[in-house]
């Protein structure tokens, strides 16, 4: 599903953010790549749904070599690919319905279409009463439910979450994993960066910790 082989980034010819990085992520894995801030999770997650290219090294996803992805197919790549932000990255004019629609309304999905899975997605998340809500209306945690649902609404085969309990406090984090967690559980990949060392230890998932750069283990 996620292969990284001796892959390196480095900006500006002498800033390392990672260094020789190889692992492997099977289809229906759920992983977390830990590490301090500024460790380069963030970096990670961007090359594989191909937001940043690597210096060296190779990176396939979805059995397709990344550097064979011309740029005008990226918009086509990255609809298998959900991606969570810490900081949501919701449209703050538009209600929480509009959000999760529009990441289907950019891909043409017919009317009733967008409908019909506005209302599973919503149903499941259980967001379906706050759904002419705006943004400035939810607190954090429904925020970060609305960012899941848009990730979500297109079936993806991964899901990618940079950090998404770092703003949230113990009750919200908690629903945000098990959310995670139960996603994994029908099947979808997830790929989930975190510094919290004792979440990754209370969900018993593999953990992938980057030091220095470099992946210092796999476990």
């Amino acid at each position: 599903m996620i292969s990284f082989d001796k892959v390196s980034k480095v900006y500006q010819k002498d800033w390392v953010a990672l260094q020789d990085i190889t692992f492997n992520i099977d289809k229906g894995e759920f992983a977390f790549i830990c590490g301090a801030t500024g460790a380069g999770k963030t970096t990670l997650l961007k090359m594989i749904y191909k937001d940043e290219e690597p210096t060296h090294g190779t990176i396939k996803v979805l059995n397709q070599n990344l550097k064979d992805v011309k740029k005008k197919e990226i918009p086509i790549f990255r609809r298998k690919i959900g991606v969570v932000f810490q900081d949501f990255k919701l449209l703050q004019d538009r209600t929480l319905e509009e959000n999760v629609a529009f990441s289907l309304e950019v891909t043409d999905t017919p009317a009733r279409e967008v409908r019909k899975k506005l209302m599973e997605i919503l149903t499941y998340l259980r967001l379906s009463h706050k759904k002419y809500a705006y943004p400035y209306q939810l607190s954090g945690g429904e925020q970060q439910k609305v960012a899941i649902a848009r990730a979500l609404v297109r079936d993806p085969y991964i899901l990618l979450a940079d950090e998404p309990t770092g703003n949230l406090d113990a009750k919200s984090s908690e629903e945000i994993t098990s959310i995670l967690e139960d996603i994994n559980y029908k099947g979808t990949t997830v790929i989930m960066a975190t510094h919290s060392i004792s979440l990754v230890r209370k969900m018993k998932k593999r953990m992938l910790r980057i030091e220095d750069c470099r992946l210092v283990k796999d476990k």
